[in-house]
């Protein structure tokens, strides 16, 4: 079981749940719980995905993750990539009607096509920030437009992380910090962008959350200048995809839902204990 939660990056999941929330307030509409399991659920597939097409790969740079260390089966880890994705699109079929499974194929399509080759190419970082996109206005509704400065914001930070992921393995490179800063400062200005419609005391509490993003973000992303070994880019990465939580409860708070906005905050440090526990265990 162990090996299967770090297969998946079952912290991490933690910062997907609010997309379609954030979605969902963005476009004035009620959270659809369905829909938040659907996005964890293709997510998690995903992940499973991501370490079968890097089976090899990983053999080499990571031999201590599930498959090249011989606790999951490379045919158990595919296996367990499109079980996740069939019940991803079926919770969101349930959930969403015809347009939450035509969203969610799309987004699952995304997903499979970003593990299965774009991953390595120029494109990559795109195409991930692409699959939060879809992940967000998967929760909007029929309302995408209303939804869609919320759902950049969250595709810009996903950028960076992606740009952080490829120097895991062999360190930052010069440009690399500079990088991840420059998409989380766009990430900034689009979620603020997305609140601009609210009430005064939403955007209010957009900003401060907007605020505590960029002081949980920025530090760790630009201390990579100085320290860009390995280790503390994975570290950065660990920590750039929970900063996604407070990203996305600023976009709920812009929509006037602050006990939602604070209910996503509270997964925060449940993401950062267990993403410790898994990282040191």
């Amino acid at each position: 079981m162990r090996a299967l939660l770090e297969l998946v990056r079952a912290p991490a999941a933690l910062s997907v749940p609010g997309d379609t929330i954030a979605g969902a307030a963005a476009a004035g509409r009620r959270p659809a719980p369905g829909l938040a399991l659907a996005s964890v659920l293709v997510y998690w597939s995903g992940m499973a995905l991501n370490d079968w097409a890097d089976r090899e790969a990983d053999a080499v740079e990571r031999p201590e993750r599930p498959i090249p260390s011989g606790r999951v089966r490379p045919g158990a880890a595919l296996g367990l990539a499109a079980a996740l994705t069939g019940a991803g699109l079926a919770t969101a079929a349930l959930a969403g009607g015809r347009r939450g499974l035509t969203v969610a194929g799309v987004l699952a399509g995304a997903v499979w096509a970003y593990d299965l080759g774009l991953k390595r190419t120029a494109a990559g970082p795109a195409s991930m920030a692409a699959c939060r996109v879809l992940d967000v206005l998967l929760g909007a509704g029929e309302q995408t437009r209303a939804a869609l400065p919320a759902a950049l914001a969250i595709g810009a930070h996903t950028y960076g992380i992606s740009i952080l992921g490829r120097a895991e393995v062999t360190g930052a490179a010069p440009g690399t910090a500079g990088r991840a800063v420059a998409a989380s400062t766009v990430a900034a200005g689009l979620a603020a962008a997305s609140c601009a419609r609210g009430g005064a005391a939403a955007r209010a509490g957009a900003g401060v959350l907007i605020a505590g993003y960029l002081a949980s973000t920025l530090p760790v992303q630009a201390g990579l200048r100085t320290l860009p070994d390995p280790e503390n880019v994975r570290r950065a990465v660990r920590l750039s995809i929970l900063g996604l939580i407070p990203l996305q409860a600023a976009a709920v708070a812009g929509g006037g839902r602050f006990a939602t906005a604070g209910a996503l905050l509270c997964s925060l440090p449940v993401g950062r204990w267990l993403s410790s526990r898994l990282a040191t265990s």
